[in-house]
């Protein structure tokens, strides 16, 4: 995208990364001229100021010189502390090099010049200062001339050398950008010369063999030292080549986009995947060096630019000189180009105004011009983010406690064909660690419905009476008989209350029915019976005759008389006498009788006797006499409403004793309220008491919410702790889970969902979510927890069922021998196809435990795996069975386990006749008495991959430190077939003993291929391909010793295909091999070559060098003869 531009034929050179605000310095330009002839020169600095829309560049200072230059640079030495100054080095068309002060010449000042020299005999080409050390200066020249500059002493420059012959000019020079006295020059012929400055002598030189390379600039790598780029100005060969020092026989890439000969390149110090270059096609690209691709074009116009430089401050800008005249600074960020259009539209508009054009005096009526619709242009940017845009390191917090971080670390540069892989961590990050245990033992007394011991727990670690109290409330929940323990809480006891009142009344305590006390029974029993024989003594001894024994009652009182007079006692007596109870009643409670008014009540009716009641209750206004009209009346909302709070405990004991169950819920609730509005913590947990008593959970929560910190973690776990044993207590009660109805409770236990899920503990998490609520927030949660939970379970469902296809590879298609069980590839087809062992892991870890040997099993068969049944998906269809399966009379040796013999669950079943009997059809599962099962329709079908599905599964499955790699396969393998054995001459293996196997079956195994295991899926196409490649060869060859090396190729490509089975090929040669079978494929030949070139410079040579150096081989003929 263009953001400035300006008028002027000239070089230029960026301010230094330190400078601030940006400069750009144009000196005029040797060699060209303007439409109008002008011959003058100058130096001028201008500020890129990027505040001002518009595409003009403030002039900040201009120096007139006498000679114009060939090349100009900007170094950082003398720079102020604040970023500012530095010099100006401009290469002239006389051989002079000058050095001038910018601040001076932004100051007008008069001496801008600080140092100038002449030692050079032609025009200046080529200008590079030293990036470690500022003060150094290198200038090329004709004549091969090249002198290094100490801006200290400008006077008495060195040369890196003697001089080249022939003699040639020098077109440009540059700095190793990471050895300080390494320094390359490179003529117009295309000759590279590298020069070692310690030494004053050339190192190496390089050239293009083609002689075609007409060298327009040449840059060294930022990163790697030993690679450069030269560009060819040559319209017959427009590339730039990559050298490597390494390799220097030949280029390691060659970039041809260009149609025309290249002008100019610049590289990004910022980015070493960002090479600009201009050419005379009118176009500049910018190349990823890496990949030898395009990622870049500028849109420029139809001019050639002869110089490109990247901004070192800004590593977006970058600016290009072209022959029109015009010094323009374009962004490879893209943008839009709405602010410059609009500044157009503008200038547009403001030309036709309501002004006096004429000089009339009058004012001419505004003008109807249409103001120009402005276009939003938007230029894209770089295919790929740039260096400076990525961050180096990036950490980020995700869902459920995890922490996604990256890095890009600095590494070696390894040239490949495909970009090196980042790494991204997800970590569990754990902040509240108290938190994260107290929830886990919650979770586990709720899973296991240990409560009694939860509570009993809690009790012993509380750190306050309080919550002592509380944690032994909720405990009575769990517990029978709640209400008599909650009285012993509140301490009333029975047992001691009967202590105390036998004491008042100078008695021996009784326990009332409730117990008994032996002594006390003692001597009651014993006068009984001393009463009981004395009156049956007198009785039967005959000395108290019957007629004595009637008068020895007590007589009755003598006569009395019934008054009816008219005092009260008279009035009493007429009304028992007419029936007149309630009068009566109301004499005797006017005159203060009331135990006589209470006894006549009781005869005088229920509805009599209430009456009397409330009257005698309204009339007693002593300390007791409320408890007891309660207890009378049985109004238990007076007591909880009108007693004094400091007597909240009594009143508590009193509806745990007499409260009907209806009402006692409601007249706890009422209790706790009155306490609750106290507002203070010692009445708050007096009112959760209440509460837990009630089983009320909502008033519970919003009472510990309004007088507790819930907000933290571990308050929130407190008040979760208290609310979910409550909650469990009830629904033990009422044998129904409680739902939360509450929006105070909802809101605690989201929250506390919310931070279970950022601690990482999504199930527990999902478990505390009100299931009743369509609340955003807590829909939003349970969302989140599903998806995070589905991916887990995935990644659990994967993991299970790579274990399952272990397990089932193990039952059903591999012998058991006398040892831990091994898991083994399965067989294809016959004995070709026979695959090694895989890695060792225990059966117990597949298929759980193993069963136990039992003396019954015939053959003496090992200990075998419990079986474990097969995914649904990987079961194959069935069909009925066609035919009995023959006995077998040998009973010793391994035994398989077929398929459906994990229905059988007697002892295992003998072999067949033939003891190597392919599965088929026909071919009843289980053996003999086993149940009838289906057997398999097609079990080649369903085992094709079953190798592939090994492999992976292995590859993924976690091997353990101690392990070792198993045996060879010693015992028999299914579906292998081969001839009965013969029977043996020595003596019979006794049973439960390990049997040797045939020496006829090990004879016909295949030994060459025991020990060797499958290609992975994605390196298959290299065998291929590669094995193509020689057939289309060896049937193209007519040479004989053409043929030979062919022959040996095949063997030798091998080695290659060994090493892809054991994966110990690392990446890099990975990604290059599979740039070379895309070559291949499409035949470029010689494009293979370079990758290979390539991958051999950046690789050890001892892990490719028994097939890199065949494969080059088989390329070449392949080039050659044209296949």
């Amino acid at each position: 995208m263009r953001l400035k531009e300006i008028q002027r034929t000239a070089h230029q050179a960026w301010s230094p990364a330190a400078h601030h605000p940006i400069y750009l310095a144009l000196g005029t330009s040797a060699q060209q001229l303007d439409a109008s002839f002008n011959t003058t020169a100058a130096l001028e600095i201008f500020e890129v100021d990027f505040s001002d829309p518009s595409l003009e560049m403030q002039l900040k200072g201009s120096l007139p010189t006498t000679n114009r230059l060939h090349s100009i640079v900007w170094v950082d030495f003398g720079m102020g502390e604040d970023g500012a100054g530095g010099r100006l080095v401009g290469g002239s068309e006389n051989g002079t090099v000058t050095v001038y002060n910018p601040e001076v010449i932004m100051n007008s000042g008069a001496e801008a010049i600080v140092g100038q020299s002449d030692k050079h005999t032609g025009p200046i080409r080529a200008l590079d200062f030293n990036p470690f050390q500022s003060n150094l200066l290198a200038s090329g020249a004709n004549d091969s001339e090249i002198y290094i500059w100490d801006l200290n002493n400008f006077s008495s420059p060195m040369t890196p050398g003697a001089k080249a012959q022939p003699a040639e000019d020098i077109s440009v020079v540059s700095w190793n950008r990471q050895v300080q006295h390494i320094l390359a020059s490179a003529n117009p012929s295309g000759k590279a010369v590298v020069w070692d400055l310690r030494k004053n002598e050339p190192i190496i030189k390089i050239s293009d063999h083609s002689n075609r390379m007409h060298c327009s600039g040449m840059l060294w790598h930022p990163d790697v030292a030993t690679q450069l780029v030269l560009a060819s100005e040559d319209d017959r060969l427009p590339v730039i080549q990559m050298w490597d020092l390494r390799f220097a026989t030949s280029p390691l890439k060659v970039f041809e986009n260009h149609t025309r000969g290249i002008l100019s390149i610049s590289w990004s110090q910022a980015d070493p995947e960002l090479l600009l270059s201009s050419a005379k096609d009118n176009r500049i690209l910018c190349w990823n060096p890496n990949t030898g691709e395009v990622i870049y074009e500028l849109p420029t116009t139809n001019q050639w630019c002869f110089d490109i430089k990247w901004c070192p401050r800004n590593p977006a800008l970058l600016s290009a000189a072209s022959f029109d005249g015009r010094i323009t600074v374009y962004s490879v960020m893209g943008g839009s180009l709405k602010a410059q259009q609009q500044s157009t539209a503008d200038k547009i508009s403001s030309s036709f105004d309501a002004m006096d054009p004429f000089g009339t005096g009058q004012v001419l009526p505004p003008l109807q011009v249409p103001q120009p619709t402005v276009q939003d242009t938007i230029v894209p940017p770089l295919k790929k983010p740039p260096k400076w845009v990525r961050r180096p390191v990036g950490a980020s917090f995700a869902f459920g406690g995890k922490l996604i971080t990256f890095g890009n670390p600095k590494l070696p540069p390894v040239q490949s064909p495909q970009p090196v892989p980042r790494q991204v961590f997800v970590s569990q990050v754990t902040t509240e660690t108290e938190f994260l245990q107290r929830s886990r033992e919650l979770q586990a007394a709720l899973q296991s419905g240990s409560f009694n011991n939860y509570c009993q727990a809690k009790i012993q670690n509380a750190k306050s009476d309080a919550e002592q109290d509380i944690w032994k409330f909720l405990l009575v929940n769990f517990e029978d008989e709640a209400r008599i323990k909650f009285l012993r809480l509140l301490g009333f006891s029975k047992d001691e209350l009967e202590k105390k009142i036998s004491k008042c009344l100078g008695k021996s305590f009784q326990h009332n029915g409730h117990g008994v006390d032996a002594k006390d029974l003692a001597e009651k029993m014993q006068r009984l019976s001393t009463e009981v024989s004395k009156s049956a003594h007198k009785i039967t001894s005959g000395s108290v005759s019957p007629a004595d024994f009637f008068s020895e009652t007590p007589k009755e009182n003598s006569n009395f008389q019934i008054p009816v007079s008219s005092d009260t006692d008279g009035l009493i007596s007429q009304a028992l006498l007419v029936g007149n109870f309630e009068g009566a009643v109301d004499l005797c409670l006017n005159d203060g009788r009331y135990a006589e008014a209470i006894l006549l009540s009781v005869s005088g009716g229920e509805e009599l006797l209430k009456k009397t009641q409330q009257k005698y209750l309204s009339k007693q206004k002593n300390s007791i006499s409320m408890l007891i009209s309660s207890v009378v009346t049985q109004n238990w909302r007076d007591i909880v409403q009108s007693c004094e709070l400091d007597n909240w405990k009594e009143a508590l004991a009193a509806l745990l004793t007499y409260a009907h169950p209806e009402d006692f819920a409601r007249l706890c609730d009422t209790l706790g309220g009155r306490l609750e509005q106290e507002r203070t913590e010692k009445r708050c947990l007096q009112a959760c008491l209440c509460y837990i008593c009630s089983g009320n959970i909502e008033k519970l929560v919003e009472c510990w919410a309004s007088h507790r910190d819930s907000s933290s973690p571990l308050g929130l776990e407190d008040l979760v702790e208290k609310v979910m044993m409550l909650r469990k207590s009830i629904e033990r009660l009422r044998n129904s889970e409680v739902a939360v109805q509450s929006p105070i409770l909802a809101e605690k236990l989201t929250c506390y969902a919310g931070i279970l899920a950022a601690e990482g503990s999504l199930g527990t998490a999902m478990t505390y979510l009100p299931e009743n609520s369509d609340l955003p927030g807590i829909m939003m949660l349970r969302d989140r927890l599903f998806h995070a939970q589905g991916e887990a379970a995935a990644r659990q469902q994967t993991s299970n069922s790579r274990v399952s296809v272990l397990s089932f590879l193990c039952h059903y298609g591999c012998f058991l021998p006398h040892q831990p069980f091994q898991p083994q590839p399965m067989p294809i087809g016959g004995p070709s196809a026979f695959s090694p062992p895989g890695p060792s892991m225990p059966a117990a870890n597949l298929s759980g435990p193993p069963l136990q040997p039992s003396s019954s099993t015939p053959g003496g068969l090992p200990p075998m795996p419990s079986p474990g049944v097969p995914p649904t998906s990987f079961m194959p269809s069935t069909s009925s069975a066609s035919g009995p399966m023959p006995p077998s009379p040998h009973t010793g040796g391994p035994v398989p386990m077929y398929p459906g013999g994990l229905h059988n669950q007697g002892p295992a079943p003998p072999m067949a006749s033939s003891p190597f009997a392919p599965i088929g059809s026909g071919y009843p599962q289980g053996g003999p008495g086993a149940p009838a099962v289906k057997p398999f329709t097609a079990p080649f079908q369903y085992f094709i991959n079953l190798t592939d599905l090994m492999c992976f599964t292995v590859v993924c499955t976690q091997v353990p430190d101690n392990y070792t790699p198993p045996a060879p396969i010693t015992a028999p393998v299914m579906g292998f077939p081969v001839e009965a054995p013969q029977p043996h001459d020595h003596a019979q293996v006794p049973p439960g003993a390990p049997q040797e196997p045939s020496v006829q079956l090990l004879q016909q195994l295949p030994a060459e291929r025991v020990e060797q295991k499958e290609i992975p899926a994605e390196h298959m196409v290299l065998k291929s391909t590669f094995d193509s490649l020689v057939q289309r060869c060896q049937l193209a060859a007519r040479d004989p010793q053409t043929k030979r090396k062919l022959d040996d190729s095949a063997k030798r490509l091998g080695y290659l295909y060994d090493k892809l089975r054991e994966q110990s090929l690392s990446h890099n040669i990975l990604n290059g091999l599979h740039e070379i079978s895309r070559c291949v494929a499409s035949q470029n030949y010689q494009r293979g070559l370079e990758v290979h070139t390539q991958v051999v410079s950046s690789s050890n040579f001892s892990e490719i060098s028994a097939f890199m150096p065949i494969l080059k081989v088989v390329m070449t003929i392949a080039n050659k003869l044209g296949v």
